[in-house]
């Protein structure tokens, strides 16, 4: 006896369903983020004329102008760096703390909520805290010289060493949430298991747990780096005028500077390389 077929037409009104499911949230992601980075891309081929708001052209000159000043290419380097070390470090912190909150049995569900409170607070008032913490008079210089390290309190705020602890301070969070939550899927019987046939903590962790937690890994190693590229309130409040990371620049050519061509210009370098390189890092993560 023929077996029956499932005729074609009878998916195509759960496909027209969906796609009408998916249509609000489509048309709120175009509005919200495609169409004001289309508007910024045009705005960086306009022409600046101190005085006036913006000239209506086409011109390269702003482009020409960011990659041959060594002034933006010092600042986009800048903030690739930072944002590389603040997600190294991130990791470094943040996987055995991802870990141990993973397999810490009934405490779990309070340290899972100690590592979301900070995210209840602004990056402003973080960074407020940490420059009361950096200051002459602050509780990190207070310690080291009540220990004797220091015989005189030591500069910290408005350094590159107080943005990258703020910055990683920041990022900690999101690190141990995302990997948190792949480490929850691994049975922790198979790191019993290689344990029981002589594998040291160490080596179980090294050689089991964590190529099994490779894909959370990487995607906080992704997600920690955009934040970094695009972080304002700690670099501004922790590192000073003096201390120039790619989003406190562009600002400052739109707001103190009024010059939106090379500030749209600057925003739009900046989402560019954001994207190539999470691009690149997600393919060498595949190979």
């Amino acid at each position: 006896m023929a077996k029956p077929t499932m005729s074609t037409d009878a998916t195509a009104p759960s496909r027209s369903s969906e796609f009408l499911l998916v249509t609000p949230a489509l048309a709120i992601t175009i509005v919200v983020y495609l169409l004001p980075l289309v508007l910024l891309a045009r705005y960086s081929f306009n022409r600046f004329v101190p005085g006036q708001f913006m000239v209506s052209d086409f011109t390269f000159a702003n482009y020409v102008n960011v990659v041959s000043d060594p002034y933006y290419r010092n600042v986009l380097m800048t903030t690739i760096a930072m944002a590389l070390s603040v997600t190294l470090l991130a990791l470094l912190i943040g996987l055995p703390l991802a870990h141990f909150i993973s397999r810490a049995g009934r405490m779990k569900k309070f340290l899972v909520l100690l590592v979301i409170v900070p995210l209840f607070v602004g990056n402003a008032v973080r960074a407020a805290g940490w420059m009361l913490a950096f200051g002459e008079q602050g509780l990190v210089n207070a310690i080291l010289v009540g220990l004797g390290i220091t015989a005189e309190p030591i500069r910290i705020m408005y350094t590159p060493v107080a943005v990258l602890i703020g910055s990683v301070a920041v990022n900690i969070p999101f690190v141990v949430l995302t990997i948190q939550s792949v480490l929850d899927g691994i049975n922790p019987s198979v790191e019993e298991a290689a344990i029981s046939l002589g594998a040291t903590p160490f080596e179980t962790f090294r050689k089991v747990t964590l190529p099994l937690a490779l894909p959370g890994v990487r995607t906080a190693f992704v997600l920690s780096f955009i934040l970094g590229m695009n972080a304002y309130a700690t670099p501004v409040l922790l590192g000073g005028p003096s201390f120039r990371m790619m989003a406190p620049a562009l600002t400052d050519e739109i707001l103190a500077k009024n010059n939106w061509p090379v500030g749209a210009t600057l925003a739009f370098f900046l989402v560019v390389t954001t994207l190539l390189l999470t691009s690149v890092f997600g393919r060498s993560r595949k190979s």
